[in-house]
């Protein structure tokens, strides 16, 4: 019989991303057969697993989870995980799906705007692959009027000492006398803020509006959609082509 991994096949049923997974399972949160997991094990979905206490259904039922993929204007305030240890709402909670979701990615808690959320593990990890250079839209509001040389300098890659790198070169265009939109390829932590800051500006609002081809459209914060079915086959064919572009097998 055919085995997959452990963390795969969290992941394909809908549970978490195989990332989240190898944290359970390093944390012994994940049991096979009443035994504590160990990572890299392999399964033949025959066991009884399960995850944080609960029993995951398995493959017995001959049903996966639908795929889900949601778009959501992920309101300030908000923080982007199931856990409550932050004191603060958590974006599952917001948008309550019946079916266990969870987000693609990050989004600061003081930042807004378009977040993903699925139950697909595998599109979860390429989507947010760093070296797949995605791009994801933003509209940025600093403290202060900028001047030519802060745009031409955030699109030429500033260093950030405290994270010992440099970030990639990126589009940067005015949106207004204190409003810039920029397109970034990478996802550092607090990337946009750490560049103004390095550039002597504070941000005071930062709105993520596209990641790839999905877009927040007029959905209010709060609010969400599923993604449309030509949304869903532009986005697939572009991690395709990551995967063609690389010229090797995908590691995900």
């Amino acid at each position: 019989m055919e085995q997959i991994r452990l963390n795969k096949y969290l992941s394909q049923q809908g549970i978490c991303s195989r990332r989240e997974a190898d944290r359970r399972i390093e944390a012994g949160e994940v049991t096979v057969d009443g035994r504590i997991a160990t990572m890299g094990e392999k399964i033949t979905g025959k066991e009884q697993i399960c995850y944080c206490g609960k029993p995951v259904k398995g493959p017995d039922g001959k049903t996966f989870p639908e795929p889900v993929l949601l778009v959501v204007y992920k309101p300030c305030g908000v923080v982007c995980t199931a856990s409550h240890k932050d004191r603060a709402p958590n974006v599952v909670d917001m948008v309550g799906y019946s079916t266990r979701i969870y987000p693609v990615g990050r989004l600061d808690k003081d930042s807004e705007g378009l977040l993903l959320m699925t139950n697909q593990g595998d599109l979860a990890n390429k989507i947010i692959h760093a070296g797949n250079l995605h791009e994801k839209e933003y509209l940025v509001t600093v403290d202060r009027p900028f001047t030519k040389d802060f745009i031409r300098n955030m699109g030429q890659g500033v260093e950030l000492k405290d994270l010992g790198e440099r970030t990639r070169p990126c589009t940067v265009e005015p949106w207004g006398e204190r409003t810039f939109r920029i397109v970034l390829t990478q996802g550092l932590n607090r990337q946009i803020r750490r560049m103004c800051e390095t550039l002597g500006f504070s941000v005071v609002s930062l709105k993520r509006v596209r990641i790839m081809n999905i877009g927040l459209g007029k959905l209010k914060p709060g609010d969400y959609r599923t993604a449309t079915p030509e949304e869903l086959n532009l986005l697939w064919e572009s991690l395709k082509q990551d995967k063609s572009k690389s010229g090797t097998k995908d590691l995900l």
